[in-house]
């Protein structure tokens, strides 16, 4: 059984004194693999940087709606050089962000335009970011996919909607990313949505630092916590955890093109190494 977390914030300084260890712990949880997640230049290239350090690790790079006012025409130029990386898989984190309107809501928008031009010159699939700006972020997903299905590929990161904001965007050919939240008991819509949409179109996150899964709330996240997830989606739709790792690795892989080794070999290798 192999999980994959497909997003992180491993280079962020809550994991400086220990993220070395923080990756074992993912390892000795079955993630085979894990993408940490740009959310503006600096972290997007400490993201690069520590993903050709660590095998299991990948990069997305991007520019969170938060930060949109940086999207200039030197920042896309550097992010187009970032993307072209070996270990870089997705542009993202990207998209609109109406509930702490950090930036202005232009902005956001046009940065988000940018960046979904961005990715389809590169080929590369998105990491969008949707709180409390449905409607706006569906319309520039629809303007950006011009009526080709298929033109833009991706993950709405941290799904939070209800079955019709879902069918909405799985109608647009994206996947649904799965977080801590669904292992609240408060939850509603959520669960849900984590029944009735296809296997096929789901993943498996932890947003580490942020959103641990219950039993972990009120402390820092971290990848060996996506099993949680896994085991919660597993009850929900009556399958196996193995069912459910199998289904959602194999959906990571076909979206961001990973294929990866089993960690088993991954460790050897690294032990024939030193």
């Amino acid at each position: 059984m192999q999980l994959v977390d497909t997003h992180t914030h491993l280079d962020m300084p809550q994991f400086s004194i220990d993220r070395k260890a923080t990756i074992e712990r993912a390892h000795a949880a079955g993630v085979a693999w894990m993408i940490d997640v740009g959310a503006d230049l600096p972290s997007s290239r400490r993201a690069v940087a520590l993903a050709q350090q660590e095998p299991t690790l990948w990069a997305a790079v991007g520019v969170h709606p938060h930060d949109a006012e940086t999207v200039t025409a030197a920042a896309l130029a550097e992010l187009r050089t970032l993307a072209a990386q070996p270990r870089v898989v997705a542009i993202g984190e990207i998209g609109l962000d109406y509930y702490r309107d950090l930036a202005p809501r232009p902005a956001q928008r046009a940065a988000f335009a940018a960046q979904l031009a961005l990715a389809q010159e590169l080929g590369l699939p998105v990491i969008i970011h949707n709180r409390d700006a449905h409607e706006d972020t569906l319309a520039l997903l629809r303007e950006a996919l011009g009526g080709r299905l298929g033109a833009l590929s991706g993950v709405m990161h941290c799904f939070s909607g209800g079955p019709e904001l879902a069918q909405q965007v799985l109608d647009l050919g994206l996947y649904l990313g799965l977080d801590g939240p669904l292992t609240y008991p408060n939850a509603r819509a959520l669960p849900e949505v984590a029944r009735l949409a296809p296997l096929e179109r789901l993943l498996i996150e932890t947003d580490c630092p942020y959103l641990a899964p219950q039993g972990h709330r009120g402390q820092r996240n971290e990848p060996a916590y996506v099993r949680l997830v896994a085991e919660r989606l597993a009850e929900l739709r009556g399958l196996t955890l193995a069912e459910v790792s199998r289904a959602t690795t194999t959906n990571a892989g076909a979206l961001f093109g990973v294929n990866m080794p089993s960690i088993c070999s991954v460790r050897c290798k690294q032990d024939g190494a030193s």
